[in-house]
């Protein structure tokens, strides 16, 4: 990584570099404040994570002197990131770019930790899941930036899941919207959030790998009908082993059931998605919908203080995974979520709950058939002709 940031900066482009931590130091540090403590102070937690980001900033720093270049390491709040929201969930507020900007006058390239920021109470927040990447984009709006580069361990953006599916190919651009609901649906090279946040600047990104000279994956931040058109309305499959599935049923009746429930998780910034629900007329209201395992023992707690309030009963599965067909104009093509629903009735694979909207058609299945379900969808949808961008599939 010292190598491409050097020759970016002997091509005398001013540059930051937001770095994640490295490996599985992130999960080991989560392991050893659970040995300490099964419920550890969120704050400290928080304390405790940001290192992992700093190890890599000052080693990244120390890597760049060696090699000749000119290098200051930053911690988020330290590059001005103020953030707001829950600790271990917070988002990016504003930045304060003046010492960032100071350090590039200098001729420095300057490296800052990814995934933290500041609250008002001068504390560390972390960014959750992906807060690397959203620092990085959110940098590069702030410093309107000529572009931003994620450098990641694969080639880019692929049809599926390369390590499941040998056929899965590269794509070489991504529409913002579609590669949103791609994230969101599992695909783990970029975080959902970061899109997002592309998007609104209208900056394009560039995926690619830190160990090979591919081009990688454009996001394209100004979404680009053409472009769209000229990929084929299914894009990729993705799929997401870490979510819960969650039922709750009322055993008397409940005006009003869902909001109370989503709005009580919307309060503690938990996602949920595949939302269903019935109607006004059912002795027994129940709504159901899908959620990610790390927001599980808060939801747990919610949703069991709710259970008593209201007299519910609140049912978990988490032997389940998400699968999704991501792509363009899926609603106005119903007939591919009928391909999609028969290439898994084929394969014996019954789905329990779905969904769909224009980008993405997605059902909850048994966990232990994921791996055959990606792989069936992605033969289903021929995602592994070289000509799959250019054709409807």
């Amino acid at each position: 990584m010292a190598r491409i940031v050097r020759h970016t900066h002997r091509a005398g482009r001013p540059t930051v570099v937001v770095v994640s931590a490295r490996g599985d130091t992130t999960d080991e540090l989560i392991r050893q404040a659970l040995e300490l403590n099964p419920s550890p102070s969120a704050r400290e937690s928080d304390q405790l994570l940001a290192t992992g980001e700093n190890q890599s900033a000052a080693l990244l720093a120390m890597a760049l002197h060696e090699i000749g270049v000119p290098a200051m390491s930053l911690t988020g709040p330290q590059a001005g990131i103020l953030a707001d929201g829950r600790h271990g969930a917070g988002v990016i507020a504003a930045i304060d770019t003046s010492r960032v900007l100071r350090h590039l006058d200098d001729g420095n390239v300057v490296v800052v930790s990814g995934f933290q920021g500041m609250d008002t109470h001068g504390d560390i927040i972390t960014l959750g899941r992906g807060g690397s990447d959203t620092t990085a984009v959110a940098l590069a709006a702030a410093l309107d930036a000529a572009s931003c580069e994620i450098y990641t361990d694969v080639d880019g953006v692929y049809t599926a899941d390369p390590r499941i599916v040998p056929g899965a190919r590269v794509l070489s651009h991504v529409d913002a919207g579609v590669m949103t609901e791609m994230a969101f649906a599992g695909a783990q090279v970029l975080h959902s959030r970061a899109v997002e946040l592309a998007a609104v600047h209208g900056m394009d990104l560039q995926v690619r790998s830190s160990y090979t000279q591919s081009a990688g994956t454009t996001i394209l931040g100004r979404s680009c009908q053409q472009v769209m058109e000229s990929q084929g309305f299914v894009t990729a499959v993705t799929h997401d082993r870490e979510v819960v599935w969650a039922q709750v049923r009322a055993t008397r009746p409940a005006p009003g059931l869902a909001t109370v429930v989503f709005d009580a998780l919307a309060q503690k910034s938990v996602p949920v998605d595949l939302v269903s629900w019935s109607g006004p007329g059912e002795s027994e209201p129940r709504l159901g919908f899908a959620l990610h395992r790390r927001d599980l023992p808060v939801a747990q707690d919610l949703l069991a203080q709710l259970a008593a309030e209201l007299g519910c009963v609140t049912e978990l599965d988490d032997q389940v995974g998400k699968l999704s067909v991501v792509g363009t104009g899926l609603l106005n093509r119903p007939e591919y979520t009928v391909r999609m629903l028969l290439a898994l009735s084929a394969a014996g694979i019954t789905p329990s709950w779905g969904a769909t909207t224009q980008l993405r058609s997605s059902v909850i299945i048994p966990a232990d058939r994921l791996t055959e379900a990606v792989t069936t969808l992605h033969r289903e949808f021929e995602l592994d002709r070289d000509d799959a961008e250019s054709m409807p599939a």
